[in-house]
């Protein structure tokens, strides 16, 4: 992640629109390094869509984690503005917390539904249309907000819920996902694959600081190389 928005902030934003000139070996072309660093940065999103999994799965209170990340998705937009667009505002994309909000919001309404004593009641093909209807309308939503990676972010959170029962296809079928949009990220999931499902050290609210944290500073870091300061 950090490795994406420093490429976008500084190498795009400072050398390939800005003017700066940083002496590279001449067989390197700035756009090469470019997409290739956009690239590595790639591998971060899909972990994050894990670990919305894991947590939906584990949290003890949905609606809290819910509100944690839309808050941090408030905080994050200005910061992820200006840090990646030079602006305060911009509309046409926002930052990835809005988009893991509205995933974990999308899979909580599905886990609703599959266990609706009405629903249930049902038959099977009718509640996976009305199941399929509800996701439907979050990736439309996601599309319409300008969301990071809009309907594929939250298509790949759906596969890897889906999916979660096991690991080894869980992971093949996120890969095929989000492969056909963004291939680099598919070598993260040998990563995710080797999870083995303990619980880690408690740093949760080390990443959220860290997000808007590290794109105000990268703002900033764009106003003093543009500036000469």
């Amino acid at each position: 992640m950090l490795i994406d928005h420093t490429t976008k902030a500084v190498l795009y934003n400072c050398v390939m629109h800005g003017g700066l000139t940083l002496r590279l070996p001449s067989f390197i072309k700035l756009s090469q390094l470019y997409n290739f660093l956009r690239g590595v940065g790639r591998l971060a999103f899909p972990i994050y869509c894990f670990m919305i999994i894991e947590g939906f799965i584990h949290t003890r209170n949905r609606l809290r984690y819910f509100l944690r990340l839309l808050l941090f998705g408030f905080i994050s937009e200005i910061p992820f503005d200006f840090g990646l667009y030079e602006r305060i505002y911009y509309p046409k994309h926002q930052n990835v917390m809005f988009e893991l909000a509205l995933g974990l919001l999308m899979i909580w309404v599905w886990d609703e539904l599959e266990h609706n004593e009405h629903l249930l009641k049902l038959n099977s093909g009718i509640r996976l249309m009305i199941q399929g209807a509800s996701a439907a309308a979050f990736l439309i939503t996601a599309q319409k907000l300008h969301l990071d990676y809009g309907f594929k972010g939250l298509a790949l959170i759906l596969t890897l819920y889906l999916l979660r029962f096991d690991r080894v296809t869980q992971c093949t079928a996120g890969a095929l996902n989000i492969g056909i949009w963004e291939w680099p990220a598919v070598f993260s999931f040998p990563i995710l694959c080797l999870y083995n499902g303990t619980r880690g050290k408690q740093l949760k609210y080390l990443f959220y600081v860290i997000y808007p944290a590290h794109l105000l500073l990268l703002g900033l870091l764009t106003v003093v190389l543009k500036n000469g300061i």
